[in-house]
């Protein structure tokens, strides 16, 4: 195989071990350097005796993704406040690559083993048959099963039955955004359900709750306080975006912070909000124009 067939195949499918690396980590920069580790040892394996350039890569990813699941256990369990995947948003392919997983569902996969989690994502996501996953686990096959079918089950309990058009979206990300900015109680309790849920991630970094905030009143009394803030420094937005699967949009704050917020929509009223403001994780957001 020549150098150029080498770089020829890898650039085929990167985009899909950085898709398998970021459902497994959470993380753009982490998925980033774990497709670069395995590109360096595509290059130095001996070529000729892969039969199946995907599913070596695929299993080469998925070990060292298990590895670092491990090791950022650890350091979640000392995260301050609510821990939130770093938004994944790509403007050249805006909702493309989303229909399979969505911001929920990333947090649901948070409660797995790293196993369960690399069995569900590779067979339910991605399509792998059990064989190659037994392969890229070190578990027989069966066994592998047996962790699809906990992580499935767990998925299933914690995975939303709602969703929206992406023109309903679209608009009530627009009427909250204009909402939350000025201040209008009223709209606000129009949009949102009774038992809204806000979660805001800034890592201990950035002011930002620690703690999710639960049902309309403590959504309202948050919203309240954070407009006579806006009234001081205004928000300015960068554009609406499709993030992590929802609609929302992305922001610069007071101190040129950027800040993402997605919304979660049921029976056309927003049931969650995700607030990202973390700077290590929205370093790798393009700063684009309005759109």
């Amino acid at each position: 195989m020549s150098a150029a067939d080498t770089d020829m195949i890898f650039t085929g499918l990167r985009p899909g071990l950085t898709r398998l690396a970021y459902r497994m980590l959470g993380s753009v920069a982490d998925a980033e350097d774990i497709v670069q580790d395995a590109w360096l040892r595509w290059l130095s394996h001996e070529r000729s005796d892969v039969r199946e350039p995907a599913a070596f890569l695929r299993t080469i990813v998925t070990r060292l993704c298990v590895n670092e699941l491990k090791s950022a256990r650890r350091r979640r369990e000392t995260y301050i406040g609510p821990w939130l995947p770093e938004p994944f948003f790509d403007p050249e392919n805006e909702g493309e690559l989303t229909e399979d997983i969505t911001l929920p569902l990333m947090m649901a996969l948070e409660r797995l083993s790293p196993l369960e989690r690399a069995a569900f994502l590779l067979h339910d996501v991605f399509g792998v048959g059990f064989e190659e996953i037994s392969a890229a686990l070190g578990r027989d096959a069966a066994a592998c099963r047996k962790l699809a079918s906990r992580a499935r089950l767990h998925i299933h309990q914690a995975r939303p039955r709602f969703s929206a058009t992406k023109e309903e979206g679209r608009a009530l990300a627009a009427a909250f955004y204009t909402a939350s900015r000025t201040g209008d109680m009223q709209a606000l309790n129009g949009l949102l359900t009774k038992d809204v849920v806000i979660y805001t991630d800034g890592g201990g970094r950035i002011a930002a709750p620690t703690s999710p905030l639960t049902g309309i009143n403590a959504a309202l009394k948050f919203f309240r306080g954070l407009a006579r803030y806006f009234a001081r420094s205004p928000s300015r937005l960068v554009r609406y975006a499709t993030i992590d699967g929802l609609p929302g949009f992305i922001t610069i704050e007071a101190g040129g912070i950027v800040q993402t917020s997605a919304i979660l929509v049921n029976d056309g009223r927003i049931a969650a909000i995700y607030v990202t403001r973390n700077p290590e994780k929205l370093h790798h957001l393009p700063r684009c124009g309005p759109h």
